[in-house]
C-alpha cells in the first residue's frame, strides 16, 4: 500500500461522489459547527460589553438575544428560499451575481472567504485558550496546540468530506445534549421555583456599577452579540454536498443548525436572567466563561460539569471544519467564474476540492502565527464578513423574485425585503461600534482581496480574447521546420540530438559555443565524426555556427542566435532540440550544469509563438547496475588482487 494510500486514503473515482456525499444529521456536524459553537461565546460577547452597567446589565441580556434570533429566522427563511432557488451552492455568491451582477457577486464572495479565514483562526484559539485556562501549564504550548488542531482539521478533510462528518458528529451531539441538559434541568427549576431558582454554586457578585444605558452601549452589545449568527450561511453555500434529493438534505439541516441554535442562545440567556449570572471580564485572573459559570450554578462542579466543558472545548476547537467545508467549495465556484485560478476547480484523490483547503490551512495558520495562537479579538469580526453576506444574499433574493414575475411571490419579497434591510443595518452597526476594535482592518483586506481577484479575472479575460477563433480554423500547408541542436560536446546525446533532428527537418542547424582556451578543437571533432556519418546516410549536411564567446558565457550566446534565427524567417518555426541529461535519482542532477533547463525555461518565458521546444532526454544507466556489474567483475577477479 502506498504511503499516501494510507495517510489520506485510497483515490476515489467521480462515479463514487454520491457515496461520499452526507445526510441530514453529518450535514449538521459538517455545516453546523461554526453556527452551533456561537452558542459559547456569542451571549458572552453580548454580556461582555454590558459589564459596566453592573446587576443592571442582566436585564438587557435577553432582549438582546431575542432580537438577534428574530434576525437568524428571518435570514433561515431567506436561505431555505436560495437553497432551492440555486441548488447548485456558493449561496450569497451565486444569488448576488446572477441578481446584482458580477461585481456584487463578487463582494459576497470575497465577504465569505474572509469570514471563513477568521472562522479558523479564531475558532481553534478560542477553543485552545479555553483548554489554557483550564489547564495553566499548557500556556507556553498555545501556539503549536492551535497548529495542531488546524493540521488535525485539514487531515481529516483531505481525506473526505463524508469521513470528517462521521468524525465530528460525536462532539457535536455531545455539545449539544449536555448544553441542552443544562438548560433543561435550568429552565425545569426556575418554573418550579417561580423564576427564582437556587444555585448549587453561587455564580461570582455582580460588578461594581461603571456606567448607564445608553444607545451607543446597547448597540455595541447588540452588534457582538451578532456574532452568534455566524455560519448560518454555510449550508447554502454547500448544497451539492449533500445527498439526493439535494435541496430536500440541505433544508433540513439548515432547520436543525437553526432550531437548535435559537434553543440554546434563548435557553442561556434566560438562565443567565434567573440566575443572575454576569460576564467576567476576559482578561482579569477571575475569568470564567459564561458556560462555565451556567453549567455549575444549575448542576454543580461533578463529572457532569467536566464532560460538558470538555464538549464545550472540542466544538469550539472544531467549529473550524465549517469553513473547511464550505471555503474549497465557495473557491471552486469563483474559479469556474474566472476569479480564482482555475485549478480550485480541480476535486482531489478523495473527491474534495484539495487546493481550497491547502490555501484555507495556509492563511489560517498565518493568522495563527501573526496573533502568536491568541486571536480573541479578531472574534467581533465575524461579523463583519457574514452580515455584508447576508445583505447581499437577500438582496440578491428580492431581485430574483422581482425577476420571477409570478404569483404568489409577494409574500417571499416582503419577506426578503426585511431581512435585507435588518441585515443591512447590522452590518452597517457592527462596521461602526467595532471600526477601532479591528473592524478597520476587514474594510482594508476585503478592497484589497477584491482587487486582486478582478486582476485574475482581467488576466484570464485577455487570455481568452487572444485565444478566441474568430471563425473556422485557417490551415495552410507549413514550410518545413528550422531544427536548432545547441551542442556543447560531440557525444552520444549528441549524436541522439540529431537522428531526432532530421526527423523533424532536413533544415538543421548546429550552434557551438567556443569559450576561451578550449581543450578540445570542436570543428576537428566534427569533421572527423559526424560529416562522414551524414554523407553515409545520405541527408542534408547541416549548418554548423560556432560562436566564439570571450566571457565565457554560454547560454546567453545561444539564445541570441536562436531568436536571431527566428527573426530572419518570419514565416517558418524554429525547433529547437535541448539535449539534457536525466539522473537515475534527484541528487544527482546538482553533479551537472543547468543550462538545458535555463535555456528552456527563457524560451518558454521570453520567446514567441514560433519557436517550438523539444526535449531529447538522456537517461543514464542506474548506479545500482553499476555497482552490481562492479561486484560481479570484483568476484571474478584473480586471488591476487585482494592482497
Amino acid at each position: 500500500m502506498k504511503l499516501l494510500d494510507l495517510i489520506l486514503g485510497r483515490p476515489l473515482a467521480t462515479s463514487e461522489d454520491q457515496q461520499e456525499r452526507v445526510g441530514s444529521i453529518a450535514g449538521v456536524s459538517v455545516f453546523g459547527l461554526d453556527a452551533l459553537s456561537s452558542a459559547a461565546y456569542g451571549p458572552e460577547a453580548a454580556l461582555t460589553v454590558l459589564i459596566p452597567l453592573g446587576a443592571a446589565g442582566l436585564g438587557f441580556g435577553l432582549p438582546i438575544t431575542i432580537a438577534v434570533s428574530v434576525i437568524l429566522a428571518v435570514v433561515y427563511f431567506s436561505y431555505r428560499q436560495t437553497i432551492a432557488a440555486y441548488p447548485g451552492g456558493a449561496g450569497s455568491y451565486t444569488v448576488a451575481k446572477e441578481n446584482l451582477g458580477d461585481r456584487a457577486g463578487l463582494l459576497a464572495a470575497v465577504a465569505l472567504m474572509v469570514d471563513y479565514t477568521l472562522n479558523v483562526a479564531v475558532g481553534i484559539s478560542a477553543g485552545i485558550g479555553a483548554l489554557v485556562s483550564a489547564v495553566p501549564g499548557l500556556q507556553p504550548f498555545t501556539l503549536w496546540l492551535c497548529l495542531l488542531v488546524l493540521a488535525l482539521l485539514a487531515f481529516m478533510n483531505l481525506r473526505g468530506l463524508r469521513e470528517s462528518g462521521l468524525a465530528f458528529m460525536p462532539p457535536t451531539y455531545l455539545f449539544v445534549g449536555c448544553l441542552g441538559i443544562v438548560i433543561l434541568l435550568g429552565v425545569v427549576q426556575a418554573v418550579i421555583t417561580g423564576g427564582h431558582p437556587r444555585a448549587v454554586i453561587a455564580p461570582p457578585p455582580a460588578p461594581q456599577v461603571q456606567a448607564t444605558i445608553s444607545l451607543w452601549l446597547f448597540l455595541k452589545a447588540f452588534a457582538a452579540g451578532c456574532t452568534a449568527m455566524t455560519g448560518v450561511e454555510a449550508v447554502s453555500n454547500g448544497v451539492q454536498a449533500f445527498r439526493e434529493p439535494v435541496v430536500s438534505s440541505a433544508r433540513k439541516t439548515l432547520t436543525l443548525i437553526v432550531v437548535i441554535l435559537i434553543l440554546l442562545l434563548v435557553g442561556v440567556a434566560y438562565l443567565v436572567q434567573v440566575y443572575h449570572i454576569n460576564a467576567t471580564d476576559p482578561g482579569s485572573s477571575q475569568y470564567q466563561s459564561i458556560l462555565s459559570i451556567m453549567t455549575q450554578v444549575v448542576v454543580g462542579r461533578g463529572i457532569f460539569y467536566y464532560i460538558t466543558m470538555a464538549a464545550v472545548l472540542l466544538v469550539l476547537c472544531l467549529s473550524a471544519n465549517t469553513s473547511f467545508a464550505d471555503f474549497p467549495r465557495v473557491c471552486r465556484t469563483i474559479a469556474q467564474d474566472g476569479y480564482l485560478p482555475y485549478s480550485f476547480t480541480i476535486r482531489g484523490r478523495r473527491l474534495v476540492f484539495t487546493e481550497g483547503v491547502i490555501l484555507l490551512t495556509t492563511l489560517a495558520a498565518i493568522l495563527l502565527l501573526v496573533f502568536n495562537g491568541v486571536t480573541d479579538r479578531l472574534i467581533p469580526l465575524f461579523a463583519v464578513g457574514a452580515f455584508l453576506a447576508f445583505t447581499l444574499s437577500q438582496a440578491g433574493m428580492v431581485m430574483h423574485w422581482l425577476k420571477k414575475k409570478q404569483p404568489g411571490v409577494t409574500g417571499s419579497i416582503v419577506l426578503n425585503t426585511i431581512g435585507a434591510l435588518a441585515t443591512g443595518i447590522t452590518f452597517f452597526i457592527v462596521i461602526v461600534t467595532k471600526f477601532a476594535e479591528g473592524a478597520w482592518l476587514v474594510l482594508l483586506v476585503l478592497p484589497g482581496l477584491y482587487l486582486f481577484m478582478l486582476l485574475i479575472h482581467h488576466h484570464y479575460t485577455k487570455i481568452g480574447e487572444e485565444l478566441a477563433l474568430t471563425g473556422p480554423i485557417k490551415l495552410r500547408r507549413p514550410r518545413p521546420m528550422i531544427a536548432v541542436i545547441p551542442i556543447m560536446t560531440l557525444n552520444s546525446l549528441a549524436e541522439k540530438a540529431l537522428q531526432i533532428a532530421y526527423s523533424v527537418s532536413e533544415d538543421v542547424s548546429v550552434v557551438h559555443i567556443e569559450r576561451e582556451n578550449s581543450q578540445r578543437d570542436f570543428c576537428d571533432e566534427w569533421e572527423r565524426q559526424i560529416q562522414p556519418a551524414i554523407s553515409q546516410a545520405n541527408l542534408p549536411m547541416p549548418h554548423l555556427e560556432v560562436i566564439q564567446s570571450p566571457f565565457r558565457r554560454v547560454v546567453l550566446p545561444t539564445l541570441e542566435y536562436i531568436w536571431q534565427l527566428e527573426k530572419d524567417n518570419p514565416d517558418r518555426t524554429v525547433a529547437v532540440l535541448i539535449p539534457q541529461l536525466i539522473e537515475s535519482h534527484w541528487y544527482y542532477s546538482f553533479l551537472h550544469n543547468q543550462r538545458a533547463a535555463i535555456i528552456r525555461t527563457v524560451l518558454l518565458m521570453k520567446g514567441l509563438n514560433r519557436i517550438v521546444i523539444i526535449n531529447v532526454p538522456w537517461h543514464i544507466q542506474k548506479r545500482e547496475r553499476i555497482r552490481q556489474a562492479t561486484k560481479e567483475l570484483w568476484e571474478k577477479s584473480p586471488a591476487w588482487l585482494d592482497n
